[in-house]
């Protein structure tokens, strides 16, 4: 018998001696495994290790982008205006890996921390867009700093997340 020793009933009509026999081929901790919660369900690791390090990829592409979105905005304020054309083209253009993220950790499973961090991106990129089109009474643009700046420390905090897992699989539990 595989795994350790458990005493268990199958309830399915069977003898005592067909329970036995087909207690040598089922291992307990096979039917443990099996959950209706997808962030409890074993994972192949090795099979799922490109999946971990694809996403991982795509996360510190997501977070370079940031960096440049900063670059550019400040090229744009302290040496040209030119450049303030290429910062709004850049985040209409990145702002789509957001959304691959939050797909791809539901579609690996990924724990629970990096599917909320996963998901955030899409919403503060939202909040930022928001801000700069909106035009209210109070100047809603005045947040707009602060949001990029949970905007860059969530995507950061994605990274070294996602990071851990792809060093060690076995955080994902």
């Amino acid at each position: 018998m595989r795994g350790p020793e458990t005493n268990f009933n199958l309830s399915l009509g069977l003898s005592s001696a067909q329970q036995a026999n087909l207690t040598d081929f089922i291992n307990v901790n096979d039917i443990m495994s099996l959950s209706s919660n997808r962030s409890d369900a074993i994972v192949d690791r090795t099979q799922n290790r490109w999946q971990f390090t694809g996403f991982y990829i795509l996360a510190i592409l997501f977070n370079l982008c940031l960096g440049v979105q900063l670059l550019t905005v400040g090229l744009a304020l302290f040496q040209s205006a030119d450049w303030w054309q290429t910062h709004l083209w850049f985040a209409r253009k990145y702002s789509v890996l957001s959304l691959i993220l939050v797909g791809w950790s539901y579609w690996v499973v990924f724990p629970r921390r990096v599917r909320i961090l996963s998901a955030s991106l899409p919403i503060f990129l939202g909040l930022q867009f928001l801000t700069v089109r909106l035009q209210t009474p109070l100047p809603l643009a005045v947040v707009h700093p602060l949001i990029g700046f949970a905007l860059f420390s969530t995507s950061t905090t994605l990274v070294h997340r996602v990071g851990q897992i792809v060093r060690n699989p076995e955080r994902l539990g």
